[in-house]
Formats: structure tokens, C-alpha cells, sequence
């Protein structure tokens, strides 16, 4: 038996907890959740004080999966007790980030992990009730998660007295419109009461002032899912797994030009050498980047140096990039590097709400149009300068992060492959869009 910290999905001592289900037949059904031990975490919560709920969820170490990487438990401790208030626990199931899908099969394959993590979460933070803001176009997802609500609340698993515990709890689902501003929690929360999908200002935190004003906590479907395991099997279990700051087990997706791309659950800390070429079997074409954790994060070029990174939130942002949602996508050396990051901007460019200059104006306007102009053999001497200005004027002074997330792969492009861009500039050359990259 190996000794140290789980960081390999070779290790023997790793076994799959959040995947395990996915791809079984009728997974998504109560009598196959009960089968493979389905709530019965939820029954040893309701043994459980709530804060020692909440003291086990920060023991494991526990960071939120969603993109940010906030502390899971810490952020539960921080809803205010004994409010006599309604509370609300609300899951962020929007999953727009290019780049990521694990949630989906997670909801379209074991909706009820979902369900129990929700009312384990609002027993932790005393919500009676819960949301889960599900991305439209996950219809099949969506049909899931509604059939399994209901079965859970016919079997009692929902609704009063959960298990036999003064514990009430109420569940629904609410489908978004497709934007990507509803990932940012409080542009959730506006578009969940009815209001256009803006970002609020904080503070108020949610936790003081959430939904319809009331103290509310968003977590990810990923890190509710996890919590069900870190009660089910205890703490230490999930902090063995991962490297010191970069606890337990993640879901890694992996797209482009790769033999096996989806989803890999592995214990933080696998390498991209792993992850790339012992799980997804290794590029199909000559690679020249990653993006490691969805479009907003800096690509780093495909190298040794790279390969051999763990992948957690501090070896990430020592090599200049960021985890994000783990999702790994792979950019060919076939494609421009510079019309990759046009494809990226004009992703962001549309997807701002429009609130506040610098979104509106820097990134749907200059930043869109400069990576036209220079893609299209129009560039001009000193573009390339104006580019770096550019984000320096942006990253920083939006309202919310969609900003700083369309100026951050753009800059690691600039640190990694300039010379791409200059050679646009001063051959007057416009990229080659015979090769697509999605």
C-alpha cells in the first residue's frame, strides 16, 4: 500500500465516489441511488449538530468547484444563526464556462448525489428550501432532476420531517436562459426573482442579504455532490486524497484533439501528464497549449514544464493560470493561437450584461473589434501594445469578474505566443480558418 497523500488515480488507495453511478443503467433512478447507498448520509447529518455538519465539510478541506475555489464549509459557517428569517441554499447547476459539462452528467446520471447534497447543505445552514438554477439547454438533465424530485418527495426524502428529524425541506428547479452572466452568484439570484441577470453589489454578501434579500449560500453541483461523501465517509477520508491546500478528489474534462475526451474524476494533484495521456489516451495532432480550467483561464504551452504540473490551485497559479473548473482544452499547433483568443473574446463580448464600461466598452467593443482587425490582415504597427493596454485598463475595474475573465487567456497568449501576433501585425497576414477550433 502506498503511503502519503492519494495524488494519482493509478494509486490503489483511489476509488471513483462522485462518477461511480454514471453511465450505470437506470442510475438516475431512486431504487438504483438506494442501491448504492443512497441517503444514508443525509440520515447521519440529521444525527449531527448543524455546525458539526458545517466542521466537518472545513476539516475535509473542501474548496468549492465551481471555478473560484472558496473554502466550502467556511462559506456555510458564514450564515448568520437564529435569524428567525427564511434561509436559502441555491445551487448553481448554470455550468456556462466553454470547456466544462461534468455537472451535467452528474445531474443527468445521478440527480438524486445532487438531491441529498442540497439537503445536506440546508440542514448545515438552516434552509428549508432550495434552488437549483439549471442551465437551459440541459433538458435531459432537467427531466431527471424533476423526476428524481419527485420521487424523493413520494418516498419522504423530501418536504417535512426528513427521516423521521424535525428537518423540513423543500426543493425546485429553475431553468435559466442560456447566459453566462448567470454563473456570477448574485447575477443568478436577480434572474431566479425575475430580474434582468446583473451582478449586485457586494457587500451585501448573500449570506447577509441574498435571494429576495434573505440569508442565502450558492455552492456548485460538484462541491454539493462532494459533500455527500464527506459525511457518508468522513473527513479524513476526503483530506487524504490531494495535496496540502488542494483537498480531495475533482472532476477533470477533457476536450479537443485528444483519444478519449469527457470527464475523469481524480484526486487533486494528478498531472496533465496523467490526466492527458494515461486517462485520455494522448493527442490525436500536434498540440501547442492547454487552457486548464475553462476558456477564462491563461493557456500554458504544451511542454514538459506544463505536463508535469499538478493540477491544483496553487501549482496552477505559480505557473500563471488558474484551475477554474478543471476543464482541460487542448488548442491544435494547426489553428492561430490569436484567432483562438478572437473565438474567446467574442464569446465574452457577447455574453456581458452590459452594466459597466469597461465590460461594455473594453471587451465587446475594443478588445472584439482589435482581434478582428489584426486576424483579418489589418493590423497595424503598435496594435499588439495597444491589446496590452487595453487589458490593463479592463482587468480590475468591472463590476464583476466576466471581464477579468476575458482578459486573462488573452494575456497568457501574450506571454506564451506574442511572436504569433506580431507576425499578423507585420506580414499584414490574415489567419487561416480552414481549421476549426471549438
Amino acid at each position: 500500500m502506498s503511503e502519503g497523500p492519494i495524488v494519482s488515480g493509478k494509486d490503489p488507495r483511489f476509488v471513483r465516489t462522485l462518477y461511480a453511478q454514471v453511465g450505470k443503467p437506470s442510475s438516475w433512478t431512486l431504487d438504483a441511488y438506494l442501491a448504492s447507498g443512497g441517503y444514508q448520509a443525509i440520515k447521519k447529518a440529521l444525527q449531527m449538530a448543524p455546525d458539526a455538519v458545517i466542521d466537518e465539510v472545513k476539516k475535509s478541506g473542501l474548496r468549492g468547484r465551481g471555478g473560484a475555489g472558496f473554502p466550502t464549509g467556511l462559506k456555510w459557517s458564514f450564515m448568520p444563526k437564529n435569524t428567525g428569517r427564511q434561509h436559502y441554499i441555491v445551487c448553481n447547476a448554470d455550468e456556462s464556462e466553454p470547456g466544462s459539462f461534468k455537472d451535467r452528467y452528474l445531474m443527468e446520471d445521478d440527480p438524486h448525489q445532487l438531491i441529498e447534497g442540497m439537503a445536506i447543505a440546508g440542514y448545515a445552514i438552516a434552509a428549508t428550501k432550495g434552488y437549483i438554477y439549471i442551465r437551459g439547454e440541459y433538458r435531459r438533465a432537467y427531466d431527471r432532476l424533476m423526476a428524481a424530485i419527485k420521487e424523493a418527495y413520494e418516498k419522504g426524502y423530501l418536504g417535512k420531517n426528513l427521516f423521521g428529524s424535525n428537518f423540513h425541506f423543500d426543493l425546485y428547479v429553475h431553468r435559466g436562459a442560456g447566459a453566462y452572466i448567470c454563473g456570477e452568484e448574485t447575477a443568478l439570484m436577480n434572474s431566479l426573482e425575475g430580474l434582468r441577470a446583473n451582478p449586485r453589489l457586494k457587500p451585501p454578501f448573500p449570506a447577509q442579504a441574498g435571494l429576495w434579500g434573505m440569508p442565502s449560500t450558492i455552492n456548485n453541483v460538484e462541491s454539493l455532490c462532494s459533500a455527500v461523501h464527506i459525511i457518508q465517509r468522513g473527513a479524513d477520508w476526503f483530506a487524504s486524497m490531494g495535496t496540502e491546500k488542494s483537498k480531495g478528489h475533482k472532476l477533470y474534462q477533457v476536450s479537443g484533439p485528444f483519444k478519449r475526451t469527457g470527464v475523469f474524476e481524480l484526486p487533486m494533484g494528478t498531472t496533465f501528464r496523467e490526466l492527458l495521456y494515461d486517462w485520455a489516451g494522448g493527442p490525436t495532432e500536434e498540440i501547442q497549449a492547454i487552457i486548464p480550467g475553462g476558456s477564462s483561464c491563461p493557456p500554458l504551452p504544451w511542454n514538459d514544464e506544463t505536463l508535469d504540473t499538478s493540477m491544483d490551485y496553487e501549482s496552477l497559479a505559480a505557473k500563471g493560470s488558474l484551475l477554474g473548473t478543471g476543464g482541460v482544452i487542448g488548442i491544435p499547433a494547426s489553428v492561430s493561437m490569436v484567432d483562438a483568443m478572437r473565438n474567446i473574446t467574442r464569446f465574452y463580448g457577447h455574453e456581458s450584461c452590459g452594466k459597466c464600461t469597461p465590460c461594455r466598452e473594453g471587451v465587446s467593443g475594443w478588445m472584439v473589434d482589435l482581434f478582428e482587425k489584426i486576424t483579418t490582415g489589418q493590423g497595424e504597427k503598435g496594435d499588439v501594445e495597444v491589446l496590452e493596454n487595453l487589458l490593463n485598463q479592463i482587468e480590475g475595474r468591472s463590476f464583476c469578474a466576466l471581464a477579468d475573465a476575458a482578459c486573462w487567456p488573452v494575456r497568457g497568449s501574450l506571454k506564451h505566443f506574442r511572436d504569433q501576433y506580431v507576425d499578423l501585425v507585420e506580414q499584414k497576414k490574415a489567419v487561416n480558418r480552414t481549421q476549426r477550433w471549438s
